[in-house]
């Protein structure tokens, strides 16, 4: 809170008061070998007041040296690079503490390495030429700690791993959700179906803070470190 004080009464009877402080704004880093790419997407995002581009890397290589110096809340990551791809710099983030949410951008609806992605730790996944709304509405969907993917590719992504999961991947996932209490279990399989918290509490007649104590001992249960893999996992599984 900022304290501010109010100058139209007099000096001796003036009383300060609180005024609400500016929202944060959330930080943005964009990776992509292609300036245009990078260019058109800084344009859409600074559309909105509350987004701010504060760091842009045309490789892999450059990312976590960049996130220290410029702590981005959210990056928006190309898969495909010269030197260093997406999914390895991805990885390499996960050895940053309080690393900033990933968000894969593609230009392909159907992209072998968005699986993966999902898999080493983005929290979603968009493509190139989504809308502005899409683009700026997925920052604040993965900071509420949600996951984002493609509308147009979340058939893929379901089919993928419903006729392309190895066998032995489907039995240790389908070990490791028998770990799973019955209400972990069916919050996994809500969240895998693309519910909000609130919405699987309605769903479940609980409170969204109830979901969200299910699925952070699912999570953990499950070594899922979003809920793009507690999906992942379902899936692997044969539960969705």
């Amino acid at each position: 809170m900022i304290m501010t004080i109010i100058d139209d009464a007099p000096a001796d009877v003036r009383r300060p008061t609180h005024v609400a402080a500016p929202a944060r704004t959330t930080r943005i880093m964009l990776v992509d070998d292609d300036a245009m790419v990078r260019t058109g997407v800084r344009t859409i995002l600074e559309q909105s007041d509350r987004l701010s581009v504060v760091a842009e890397a045309s490789d892999g290589d450059e990312v976590v040296q960049s996130v220290f110096a410029h702590r981005p809340d959210v990056i928006f990551m190309d898969l495909h690079m010269k030197r260093m791809g997406g999914l390895d710099a991805i990885r390499a983030l996960a050895t940053v503490p309080a690393a900033p949410k990933v968000i894969a951008l593609t230009s392909f609806d159907l992209d072998a390495y968005v699986f993966q992605a999902l898999e080493v730790g983005a929290v979603g996944f968009l493509l190139k030429d989504s809308t502005a709304d899409e683009l700026i509405g997925a920052v604040d969907v993965v900071l509420a700690g949600n996951s984002i993917l493609s509308p147009r590719s979340t058939a893929h992504l379901v089919r993928h791993f419903a006729h392309g999961t190895a066998q032995a991947e489907r039995a240790e996932a389908f070990a490791a959700c028998r770990l799973l209490t019955e209400r972990e279990r069916d919050v996994a399989v809500l969240v895998a179906a693309g519910l909000s918290n609130a919405e699987i509490g309605d769903r479940l007649f609980c409170s969204a803070a109830t979901v969200k104590t299910h699925l952070t001992k699912a999570m953990a249960k499950l070594d899922a470190g979003s809920r793009v893999q507690v999906a992942l996992v379902m899936q692997k599984a044969g539960l969705v």
